[in-house]
C-alpha cells in the first residue's frame, strides 16, 4: 500500500503479484513447496530451512482483509463516500485499463475505465460528466455505464 500511495505502481504491484496465493498455485511445483490452500490469504510465508516458501496461518487472520482494501481501495482505488463513488487507479504501466462491474445496493454500475487519448481526465456517467469527478449512486434498480478516462502520465 505504502508505495502504491507513494507512486510507485510498479513496485506495488509486483510485491502484490507475490504475495498473491494464486501465483503460488500456478504449477505443481509451486503447490508442493506453498503446502497450503491457494484461495486463501497466509498470514506467513516462511523464509527458513527446511519450509523455505511453505505458507502459514491460513483462515486464521486478518490478511485476507488487508489483501482486499490493498486490491480495491489501493491499487484499483475505489473509494467510497456516503452514495458517491471515487476511482483514483494507481495502475501498473502495461495496463490500458480495465472493468469493472460495481453493485450498489440492488443497483448495478458497469465501469469502464481506461487511459484517455487526449491525456484529459474525464467521468462520464450514463453519457453526462461529472465535473468532480464522483459517480453518484442512487438505488434505483436500473444499469448504469460508467466511463472514467485517466489522464496520461509522462
Amino acid at each position: 500500500m505504502a508505495f502504491a500511495l507513494l507512486g510507485d505502481h510498479e513496485r506495488a504491484w509486483d510485491l502484490f503479484n507475490m504475495i498473491n496465493p494464486i501465483n503460488r498455485g500456478r504449477s505443481e511445483e509451486t503447490i508442493a513447496t506453498y503446502m497450503v490452500e491457494p484461495y486463501v490469504v497466509a498470514a506467513d510465508v516462511y523464509a527458513a530451512a527446511p519450509h523455505i516458501g511453505r505458507g502459514g496461518w491460513t483462515w486464521y487472520t486478518g490478511s485476507a482483509g488487508w489483501m482486499y482494501r490493498l486490491v480495491v481501495e489501493t491499487l484499483l482505488g475505489l473509494t467510497l463516500k456516503q452514495d458517491r463513488l471515487l476511482i483514483t487507479p494507481r495502475l501498473p504501466s502495461a495496463w490500458d485499463g480495465f472493468k469493472l462491474y460495481y453493485r450498489y445496493r440492488e443497483t448495478f454500475y458497469q465501469l469502464t475505465i481506461s487511459m484517455a487519448r487526449d491525456g484529459v481526465a474525464r467521468v462520464i456517467v450514463d453519457g453526462n460528466e461529472k465535473s468532480d469527478g464522483f459517480i453518484p449512486l442512487i438505488d434505483d434498480r436500473a444499469d448504469h455505464h460508467v466511463q472514467i478516462y485517466l489522464a496520461t502520465t509522462p
